[in-house]
Order: C-alpha cells, then structure tokens, then sequence
C-alpha cells in the first residue's frame, strides 16, 4: 500500500528500523553503508545533516531568495541553504497559538494574519517545543537521544518569517483558510504557505490534529499546586500525544478514515472558533499570549471561507467539503486519497476543488481515485507542477542543503521557491475565482487550467489499464 509520510523514509542502511511504504511494483533499495564508525543511524537522521541552523554564518537580509553557504562535515564540504521564504503580499504577516478547553476535545492551532509592521518583534520559532523533535524520532524510527539532539542542533534556532504575537492589522474583513496538516506533521512546518497567504490579505488558521497522525501535539491540563514546569502557564501542564503507529495486523484505511472524520470535525471545529472570535464572545487562550484576540472582531468575511491541507490534510479537506457548506471550496496538496470514505464519491462534495499535485509522488490508484472525485465538474481541477516532490510543500525544502535534500526527497528538480511559487499563485487564482475576491489573483488564472512554466494540466501519471502479457 503506498503510505505518505512527512519526512520520507529513504535508503535503507544497516540497523534502520522502520516501517517503509509497502509498493509491490519497487524493486528493493540497496543498502547503505554505516555514517559513522561508532555507531549506525537511520536514513532520517542523515537528512539532518542538510538542515539549516540560522544561527550560523547567515548574513541578514531582506530578499529571501538569497543563498548562503555553511561548511558542513569539515572544510572540504559546502551545503547551500534556504530560508523559509517571506510572504510577498502587501501585508506584513503575524502569528500566534490558540488553545482552548483543558481537554484533547478543545482546539488548538497556529494563526497567521496580516499585521503592523512590527520590525522590532522577534519571529515566531519553527519548531517550538523539544517533544515535537521527540515525535519525529519516534515517526522516522530513531533513537529519542540521537533524534533529539540532532533536530535541536539543526534546526532549533529556525524561526518562520511572521512576528510573533504582532498586532493584528484590522480595517477590512478578512477571507478565512482553514489548513490541514500532513501525517506526522504539525501545525507549524506549513508556515511558507500559511504566511504567504496571510501576506495577500487570508485570515489562516493552522490546525494541530490530535488524531495522534500529527507526531506529537499536546493539550493543556490542570496540575497539583506542588507541580511545576517552565513555559507553562500557571497551574497547567502539557500532555502529549505522539503518532500512533499501525498494530501488527491492523488495517490501516480502517484507521486512517476513522482519523480522516476526526480531523474534518477539528477543521470545522477551528472554523467555528474563529467565527465565534469575529463576533466578539470572549475565548479563553489556555496558553496565556500577548495577543489581542478582541482586535479580531468584524475582521472576517464569514462568506468567504475556504480548507486546504497537505497529503493527508488533502484528504481532510475534501471531508471537511462534505461536512460543512460553510467552506465554499478546498485545495488539495498532494492528497493521499485512501482515507476518503466511498461516500465521499456519491455526490457530497459540491464545492469547487482544486488538486496540486507533484510531479513524482502520485500513483495511477491515487489518481483514478482523484479522477472519479472531479468527474465532468469543470469547477474541480487537477494540476501537476513539474520536476516536484511530495515535500515539496512542507518546509523542510527550505531548510535543508541541495545536495542532502534531493538525496532524500525534500526537494525535486524544480527550484524549491518556484514550486511553492506556483502552488500558492495558482490557489490564490483558484480562491480568487470561487471566493469572488476583489484582488488581481486573476494574472495567475492559467496555471489553474495547468498552462505555464513548470506545470501541465491533469497528471504525468499513466492510469490506462495494463496491456495483457
């Protein structure tokens, strides 16, 4: 069965463990030597080694396109690296967590907006908790030690271009998006298309699923009085839920759909929290930020509202389509057709529907699946960008090094920039069309109908039934 994971499981060396994607028709992958004479990691942890630490040798700048090189592994090696790139809206971009009810049944997401410009603000952190580094070890099959430190060392310091907690810029009513993350992700690591689309005037909420397919995510509780823990608010302490991993056994599509109704109801569940918030009811932050969340009343235009998601998060949004009206249409990043219900096939999803897909990570099942979904509606549309990988999408393409990145998949062919470039520009004409926006998303029309530079209408893939031998 093939499975999408976040952060893809590549070569296969000595000692790894991990459960690859299972794909009859991939001849085995050869083995690889040990990275170090002390002791053998697995393939994620070598794609570590291309991860950006900001911290080191970046000169400051404006232009996001520039590249810096860090020596890596000694003096004779030189990796290029990317920064997360800047929204290039008119709008300087704010972000900050919102947390409700002390309960895994509350909300919990990340929100960009437009903002003050507020220079003198720091950027928000990447990655902000270390038990989000010990959930990727656990998804990738490494050591917590060995993970942990690795992820720390790489990228603790990485921060995403929006200011944290910036005052929110009111003055017109705002489109909302809902995002839906990948399996294994969170709801930080879609922040170069969050922030993109919060810099061209979108309200985005980010959600953190707690269908334990995010690698980790936490709630907030009440703790004892002798209790203590730094970066909590008071008198709260974190739970974390970490990724559940198939049982021997088990189906995963039973799984995956069971999680897939879960994620949909926490979409339309963050949708009506922020609609809540525009009307003016008071809601708690059980986190306890600096953020003026009254400054957000009347800033919604509640008829304008889409979903899109990732991977897995696709798939979340064409759930979500059929669930609630109020999204007037979705994007689909990618998707991982397989957690979709039959139902969803029979006419339930009415709203237009737009499929960004790579160039390498779609197979003819996925895509017959997809096929059947758009049927002859012209307001359901399909596009492959050209030389592009499955992450392609997430961050991790900005922050890991040319050379370990396309060894592992993180970036394709295509420049990493470019591509995001084309999936935003083409959903931003997709919105602009079916939210009847008043913007000029209109010049980037034809890259919906698959016309430009670097991506083709439909698919690459062949779905023509075999020949017979």
């Amino acid at each position: 069965m093939h499975r999408p994971i976040f952060l893809e499981e590549q070569q296969n060396p000595p000692s790894v463990r991990f459960v690859a994607p299972h794909i009859s028709r991939v001849p085995p992958r050869p083995r690889q030597p040990k990275i170090s004479s002390h002791f053998s990691v697995s393939a994620p942890c070598c794609l570590l080694l291309g991860i950006q630490d900001t911290t080191r040798k970046i000169p400051s700048r404006t232009d996001s396109s520039v590249k810096a090189p860090i020596e890596m592994w000694g003096t004779n090696s030189t990796e290029k690296f990317y920064r997360i790139p800047e929204g290039k809206g008119p709008h300087s971009v704010g972000c900050t967590d919102l947390m409700t009810e002390n309960a895994v049944e509350g909300s919990f997401l990340r929100l960009y907006y437009p903002a003050y410009d507020a220079t003198d603000m720091e950027e928000a952190r990447w990655i902000p908790d270390k038990e989000y580094y010990q959930g990727l070890s656990d998804f990738l099959n490494m050591y917590r030690v060995v993970g942990e430190r690795l992820f720390h060392y790489y990228v603790g310091s990485v921060t995403c271009p929006a200011k944290s907690n910036a005052a929110f810029k009111p003055g017109e009513k705002y489109p909302l998006l809902v995002f839906s993350h990948g399996l294994g992700a969170f709801r930080t690591i879609y922040s170069a298309i969050c922030i993109e689309m919060a810099s061209q005037g979108f309200i985005v909420a980010a959600v953190e699923h707690r269908d334990e397919s995010a690698s980790a995510t936490y709630y907030c509780k009440r703790r004892s009085v002798s209790e203590s823990q730094e970066e909590s608010p008071p008198n709260m302490e974190k739970e974390w839920i970490y990724y559940r991993k198939l049982k021997t056994g088990e189906e995963e599509r039973c799984l995956r759909h069971k999680q897939v109704q879960q994620r949909a109801q926490e979409c339309i569940k963050a949708l009506n929290l922020i609609l809540k918030i525009n009307s003016g009811e008071e809601v708690t932050n059980v986190l306890h930020s600096d953020f003026d969340w009254n400054s957000l009343k009347d800033s919604v235009d509640t008829s304008r509202i889409a979903v899109m998601g990732h991977s897995f998060g696709g798939a979340t949004v064409i759930e979500s389509l059929s669930k609630e009206i109020r999204f007037r249409c979705g994007i689909a990043l990618d998707v991982w057709m397989l957690p979709v219900g039959d139902d969803i096939y029979q006419n339930s999803v009415q709203q237009p529907l737009l499929f960004i897909n790579s160039e390498k990570f779609q197979w003819a099942e996925n895509i017959l699946k997809i096929k059947k979904l758009i049927s002859n509606d012209t307001n359901k549309k399909m596009i492959t960008i050209k030389g592009s990988v499955h992450q392609s999408f997430p961050d991790f393409t900005f922050v890991s090094g040319g050379i370990i990145a396309r060894f592992f998949k993180l970036k394709g062919e295509i420049d990493p920039n470019e591509a995001i470039d084309i999936s935003n520009h083409a959903s931003l004409a997709f919105l602009q069309k079916h939210l009847s926006l008043k913007k000029d998303f209109d010049q980037w029309d034809s890259l919906v109908d698959g016309i430009g530079p670097n991506v083709i209408p439909g698919t690459n893939i062949d779905t023509s039934p075999a020949e017979p031998e």
